[in-house]
């Protein structure tokens, strides 16, 4: 009997499948059968040449119109989203992960020195969370400790969306999972369709190796696959698991990971139900990516690999901001092409008809389409490069900013907390569009843009920011 629900669906995504390939079919021929009566009237009526534009023109309007209507896809919106607040007692301030460095023996005083340097120059505040496997003498990052953090993390994020959403894990249809360096087996999906029991139709995916633009990449992926299943849910989680990703050397390259990555988890909802939008926070109106792997130099900007003593770490280049300006430098135009106004768009093509005069190319002014932004929170200096190409403000960086200085850097995850930073000061406003930006190793660059379609209030009370969104926006030099 559990068994019938699902063979239901199945023949009724097969009937609508059919249905639809009969109606193009039979548009066909009808949109043919009208062209030759016309022909053949006018024939018969021998009219002038010049009549026989009519029926072609006719056909063409049927047919596009027709093939429109036919074609057009449910919008989706984004219902609502669930961001991890860690337990207080992971907390891990300056002076404790000092001392904790110390009395390691893998780290020399050299090592101690450039950690410290690192953890004050990056913007990182002392409220930042360590998963439990990293408080131990010496630090635990085996498989066994992986995996716990992806029961404290998940678990605790997904249970808390079905709870703000009032759905059921039965209510389900698509499944996606993103975590870069953690790829256990059976898959991270596969663990959360097992624990919350997701019914046996459910399309599970995990995303692997995406770094921090995974999550908007997470996004574009359920976005295409609901454009071929009508009248369904998504739900992305998206975390990076600390436990296996740390690394026990001295080569500072490979150490600055160590110092700026913190737990973090997000859980959204998408659906595309008729209902949906009566009760959701946000339209999904776009989505672009952009992909810069095969360039050498930005390939190896950020590289997971060994070192001179054969320990396996993230090793960071010297030139991974020149690398994250040049992705977001052909990533721009076209996102500029579809939202910036006319008057941005002309400014923009006459400075570069005139670059070999002026030397320069105009920065479209993005606040003109878009009134929140929300960028990869990887670290102060990456922020602030990124605020500086796009010739944006303080108060533009400011959600970022504040949430790598409150949570570190959450790898794609930390985009979800920005806006719940944005919603806790309330400053989303219906029909106000917020740009999500994540930038990851490749590298690559993804956009999500969505629209506001209600007032959000009250999220402060019951989001991370809970007990400190009264404490920000501080100052950060």
């Amino acid at each position: 009997m559990e068994k019938e629900p699902i063979i239901l669906d199945s023949y009724k995504l097969l009937w609508k499948q059919l249905v639809s390939s009969s109606l193009m079919e039979i548009l066909k021929v009808l949109v043919l059968l009208v062209f030759f009566t016309m022909e053949s009237c006018i024939i018969l009526q021998n009219l002038q040449p010049m009549f026989h534009i009519v029926p072609f023109s006719v056909l063409l309007i049927i047919y596009f119109i027709s093939l429109a209507y036919i074609s057009k896809t449910s919008p989706v919106y984004v219902v609502d989203f669930s961001c991890y607040k860690p337990p207080n007692c992971l907390r891990v301030p300056f002076t404790a992960y000092i001392e904790h460095a110390r009395m390691l023996d893998f780290f020399d005083d050299k090592s101690v020195s450039f950690i410290s340097k690192i953890l004050h120059l990056s913007g990182l505040g002392e409220q930042t969370y360590f998963p439990p496997g990293l408080f131990y003498m010496p630090p635990k990052s085996g498989h066994k400790e992986a995996i716990n953090e992806v029961h404290m993390i998940l678990f605790s994020v997904f249970e808390n969306l079905l709870s703000k959403t009032n759905i059921s894990p039965q209510d389900i249809d698509i499944l996606i999972v993103n975590c870069s360096g953690f790829c256990p087996n059976p898959s991270l999906s596969s663990i959360i369709v097992n624990k919350y029991s997701l019914k046996e139709g459910v399309k599970s995916y995990t995303i692997s190796g995406m770094g921090c633009s995974a999550n908007s990449l997470a996004v574009d992926m359920a976005r295409n696959i609901m454009y071929t299943h009508d009248n369904s849910n998504a739900v992305i989680l998206s975390t990076e698991i600390l436990s296996t990703g740390w690394y026990p050397g001295r080569e500072r390259p490979f150490m600055i990971l160590n110092c700026i990555f913190r737990v973090g988890g997000a859980a959204i909802l998408l659906s595309n139900k008729k209902d949906a939008k009566s009760h959701a926070k946000y339209k999904l109106l776009w989505t672009l990516r952009t992909q810069g792997a095969f360039d050498d130099k930005g390939y190896y900007s950020a590289y997971r690999d060994e070192d001179s003593s054969g320990i396996t770490g993230v090793r960071l280049n010297g030139d991974v901001l020149q690398v994250a300006g040049d992705t977001l430098r052909t990533h721009m135009p076209v996102l500029g092409g579809r939202f910036l106004p006319l008057i941005e768009k002309l400014r923009f093509l006459k400075s570069v008809l005139m670059y070999k005069r002026s030397k320069e190319i105009y920065i479209p002014n993005f606040r003109t389409a878009f009134q929140h932004f929300c960028f990869p929170a990887t670290g102060k200096s990456v922020v602030r490069e990124t605020a500086k190409r796009l010739k944006l403000g303080d108060r533009d960086m400011e959600a970022a900013l504040m949430t790598l200085h409150r949570f570190g850097n959450q790898s794609s995850a930390s985009l979800w907390y920005e806006l719940a930073y944005l919603e806790g000061k309330e400053r989303v406003k219906e029909g106000d569009k917020v740009w999500q930006l994540g930038m990851g190793t490749g590298p690559k660059c993804n956009s999500v843009i969505m629209e506001c379609i209600r007032p959000i209030l009250g999220e402060a009370l019951i989001g991370p920011w809970a007990d400190t969104i009264n404490t920000y926006p501080l100052t950060i030099p």
